[in-house]
């Protein structure tokens, strides 16, 4: 249960073709470094889909959801530097996320994760952590291919674009969750995410709705004590 209480910034986005390099090339050599800096941080990881989409996933662990509201995230947030301001504006599809994790089971991080994007019905999410806690999550940590599982709650005062950046007419409704998934192989993350999280779960429980699924592969990572792993 070492994950709950963290706070959790996800971000995704699609780029076209032509201005992929210089996105990555920012994101790995400017971005994650800076954000890995910021004080509360714990490490920020980038993901490329294999499954769904956007085809950028980005997640960024922090002590607590308090550290997104601190005086140090937000001025970085609002003072954005010459190249990120630049790149910003080629996200297009994109999904900002600060949350906190109040259900989470196993320890690690994993080399594929699996982001199910859910919807609970207003006035039953005490009931539907309930059901991750007891059924959900329930000797998911079994399988020896994964290592992790937590629900991303949305933060609807903390969420959304940030300033120079448009949103997405997709983009997740300020209270939506996100179960993430994390193993070390595509068919494992897959399967459980299938088998346990499926439409027609949620469609049976009543008490939320399933929005979209993707499985992504883990490009770099950067830790505020170790640098790029």
């Amino acid at each position: 249960m070492a994950f709950v209480g963290a706070g959790m910034l996800y971000t995704g986005m699609d780029v076209e073709p032509v201005n992929e390099a210089e996105f990555n090339r920012w994101y790995d050599k400017e971005h994650m470094e800076e954000r890995a800096s910021i004080p509360g941080f714990l490490n920020t990881r980038r993901y490329t889909a294999l499954v769904g989409s956007p085809k950028y996933l980005n997640l960024y662990d922090t002590e607590s959801v308090d550290t997104f509201s601190g005086p140090v995230y937000q001025k970085m947030l609002q003072n954005q530097t010459d190249w990120s301001k630049r790149v910003m504006t080629y996200f297009h599809n994109f999904h900002r996320v600060v949350g906190r994790i109040d259900v989470s089971v196993g320890t690690g991080h994993g080399a594929v994760i699996g982001l199910v994007w859910i919807n609970p019905v207003t006035g039953r999410q005490d009931e539907l952590r309930k059901w991750f806690t007891e059924v959900g999550f329930a000797h998911l940590m079994e399988n020896d291919d994964l290592v992790s599982a937590h629900i991303l709650e949305s933060n609807p005062t903390l969420s959304g674009p940030p300033p120079g950046v448009e949103g997405s007419t997709d983009a997740p409704p300020a209270d939506d969750w996100f179960v993430i998934v994390e193993g070390t192989n595509e068919v494992a993350v897959a399967l459980a995410c299938q088998e346990r999280f499926a439409a027609r779960i949620f469609e049976d429980l009543g008490n939320a709705t399933h929005v979209n699924f993707g499985v992504y592969a883990l490009r770099c990572a950067f830790s505020k004590d170790n640098g790029m792993v």
